[in-house]
């Protein structure tokens, strides 16, 4: 054992016993970093930000190891360049900071938008800077929520097990990916029906399945960011058979709300619509891509495995326990 409570917040690889006191456990391995370490009970959260808890008997081995390496594949990206980057494209109506974190709200308009980016101390105590998170969001009639992120250098995993810790809940998972953004222009795809504008209308609002009712707030989220456009693919009727977002930013281009009318899949027009809009990002200058997609959303994630899209991080929304 070469670890000990003086490790906690380093990448550790341990060997632990399944079950302890059962003759028959098995070794097994676990690598991630040590975010507690209390009345002998180790908490190890990985790269996906799920967490393992290890009891101090069943332990074999231990010791720190290096940060995770760099991806092999994908843009150099340091987690605070990328994070800020997808937050100034998916801006919130409101916001307000709080220290080096930032509350976010949009009328309930996706949890994005609607939760806490803490890149930073919020110069409070942490359960200070969480009853206030709270009496921000109890005000605008909202959930507290806080956006984590887990899986790169510089990421926020004590974060996590702190929120864990007070009763906070994950609720929903998702991949960062990035990409070269040339090889995704130069796919082989029928972008000559693709139509790109800088506005969106009241069709490609009606095949976006989380507008919801389309209030202000909605177009004031799906508007903002440094270089916007829309993307979309006439269908049958008057509603697109595909739609994507597409927000650029100095050299990253984000690719998001990429979806395609079940009657038309199968037809490449998803890879039509990305390409065209990394068409008209490459012409503004962006040389690197981003996406986010749901870790449950399996479609999706083989389509830009497909484009090559590597996971840079994984981020979290924790919900405050309810008082």
């Amino acid at each position: 054992m070469r670890i000990t409570r003086a490790d906690v917040g380093k990448r550790v690889s341990v060997r632990y016993v399944t079950e302890a006191a059962d003759p028959g456990g098995r070794f097994t391995d676990a690598v991630g970093v040590l975010t507690s370490w209390d009345e002998g009970v180790l908490l190890i959260t990985r790269r996906d930000g799920q967490s393992v808890r290890i009891a101090e008997s069943a332990l074999v081995a231990g010791k720190a190891v290096p940060a995770a390496p760099a991806r092999r594949r994908g843009p150099a990206a340091s987690f605070e360049e990328l994070a800020r980057a997808t937050a100034r494209a998916w801006e919130p109506v409101e916001s307000e900071p709080l220290g080096g974190w930032t509350l976010r709200a949009a009328a309930g308009f996706t949890r994005r938008a609607n939760s806490v980016l803490p890149l930073g101390d919020p110069g409070l105590p942490l359960d200070s800077a969480l009853d206030r998170v709270r009496e921000w969001y109890a005000v605008r009639g909202l959930p507290a929520y806080v956006q984590t992120a887990t899986g790169a250098e510089g990421t926020q995993e004590l974060l996590c097990a702190e929120l864990e810790r007070r009763g906070w809940r994950s609720e929903v998972t998702a991949e960062v990916r990035i990409a070269g953004l040339a090889p995704i222009g130069d796919l082989d795809a029928d972008v000559d029906r693709v139509r790109l504008s800088r506005s969106l209308d009241e069709s490609w609002l009606r095949r976006y399945n989380r507008a919801g009712v389309p209030g202000p707030h909605v177009l004031k989220v799906l508007e903002s960011g440094p270089s916007v456009w829309f993307a979309s693919v006439p269908g049958t009727g008057d509603i697109p058979a595909a739609i994507g977002r597409c927000v650029v930013d100095g050299r990253w281009a984000g690719f998001m709300a990429v979806e395609v009318d079940p009657a038309y899949r199968r037809q490449g027009l998803a890879s039509a619509v990305m390409t065209a809009l990394a068409r008209r990002a490459l012409d503004e200058g962006a040389s690197a891509a981003w996406l986010q997609v749901e870790t449950d959303n399996g479609g999706a994630r083989a389509l830009y495995e497909g484009m090559d899209f590597a996971v840079h991080h994984h981020y979290h929304h924790y919900r405050a326990a309810e008082a």
